[in-house]
C-alpha cells in the first residue's frame, strides 16, 4: 500500500497493538477500498466518508460489514488524531448501522456425535480431524487459536489448554476427558506417522511439518459435516457457538463463558442470553404452579 499514514497505521496495529493476523487483514483490505476511493472523490474528508459509506449501502454490503468498515475508519482517523496528522476526527459523530442481533446457530448434542463419528480414525488425518473437532467443541477455542495450538499448549495432566487469543493474550481453557485422551491418542499414534520423521512445534500438524490452517480445517470439516447429514452453515464457529450454547443449558453462568470464550467485553457473551430466557421460561413451565 503506498500511503505512507495507512503502511504507519499498520505498522503501529502489528507491532504496537499487537493485533491478530485477521485483523490486520481485514483493516488492510477495508484502507486499501478506501484509498482507492479516496483517489477518485474530490471532496473534503467528512463528505467524503459519507459518500464512501453510502457507495458500499448502495453495493448490496450488509450493516454488519459497513459496520466493520467504519470500525477501521474510526481506529485509522483517531490514530492520525493522536499523531497530530489532522485536526479533528471526521468520524467523530457519524453512527454506526444499526444491526440485528441474530441468534448464532448451534448443533445440538445428536449432531455433535454424529459430526464426531464422521472421521476415519483409521487414517491419521481422520483421527487428528476428530481430535481437533473433539476439542474445538471441548473448549470453545476461535479456530485460529485450535490451528495455531504448540505442544506445550496442552497441559494433559492438569486438564487445561493454553489459548493465545486475540491481542496476543493468553487464556486457559478448561478441557474434558473425552477431548484430553482423543489428543493423547493422536500424539502417540497419528502424529508420528503425518510427520514422518520430520519435527515440528505444532500440535495439529501436516505431512510438511507446518500447523493445519484454518482454511484447511474448515474444509475438512464440511467435509466431514456432509458425511454426517449436517449440510448447511457448518463451520468451526458453530462449534464454538454450540460450546457456549450447552454450557448455559448445562447451567453455566455467563461470566465464566466469557472467561473461556476469551470476550473482552460481556455484551459480546450476551449474544447467547437467547439460551438463558429459553431456560427461564422452562423453569416456570416445570415449577410454577401457574404455568
Amino acid at each position: 500500500m503506498r500511503d505512507p499514514d495507512v503502511q504507519e497505521f499498520m505498522h503501529f496495529c502489528a507491532l504496537e497493538k499487537g493485533l491478530a493476523p485477521n485483523t490486520l487483514e481485514a483493516y488492510r483490505t477495508d484502507l486499501e477500498r478506501f484509498v482507492k476511493f479516496l483517489d477518485t472523490a474530490a471532496v473534503p474528508a467528512r463528505e467524503a466518508l459519507l459518500v464512501y459509506l453510502n457507495s458500499l449501502y448502495r453495493s448490496g454490503l450488509g450493516s454488519r460489514s459497513i459496520a466493520r468498515h467504519l470500525t477501521t475508519l474510526r481506529t485509522f482517523y483517531r490514530f492520525k488524531l493522536a499523531e497530530r496528522k489532522i485536526e479533528a476526527d471526521p468520524t467523530e459523530h457519524i453512527k454506526s448501522p444499526k444491526q440485528w442481533q441474530t441468534i448464532p446457530h448451534y448443533l445440538n448434542g445428536e449432531q455433535i456425535e454424529r459430526l464426531l463419528a464422521a472421521p476415519d480414525e483409521a487414517k491419521p488425518t481422520g483421527l487428528r480431524d476428530k481430535a481437533m473437532i473433539e476439542l474445538l467443541y471441548g473448549t470453545g477455542l476461535r479456530v485460529s487459536e485450535l490451528c495455531h495450538l504448540r505442544l506445550g499448549d496442552i497441559e494433559r495432566k492438569l486438564g487445561f489448554v493454553r489459548a493465545t487469543g486475540k491481542g496476543n493474550k493468553q487464556r486457559l481453557i478448561p478441557a474434558g476427558r473425552p477431548a484430553l485422551d482423543l489428543v493423547e491418542r493422536y500424539l502417540e499414534t497419528a502424529r508420528p506417522r503425518i510427520l514422518k520423521q520430520k519435527t515440528s512445534p505444532w500440535l495439529f500438524v501436516t505431512a510438511r511439518g507446518g500447523c493445519l490452517t484454518r482454511q484447511a480445517f474448515w474444509h475438512a470439516l464440511t467435509l466431514h459435516g456432509k458425511k454426517a447429514g449436517i449440510f448447511h452453515d457448518l463451520s468451526p464457529h458453530v462449534l464454538r457457538h454450540s460450546f457456549a450454547t450447552h454450557l448455559l443449558e448445562g447451567g453455566a453462568d455467563l461470566r465464566s463463558v466469557q472467561t473461556m470464550l476469551g470476550h473482552a467485553d460481556i455484551s459480546t457473551t450476551q449474544i447467547y442470553t437467547h439460551v438463558m430466557r429459553s431456560r427461564l421460561r422452562n423453569t416456570v413451565d416445570e415449577h410454577h404452579p401457574r404455568a
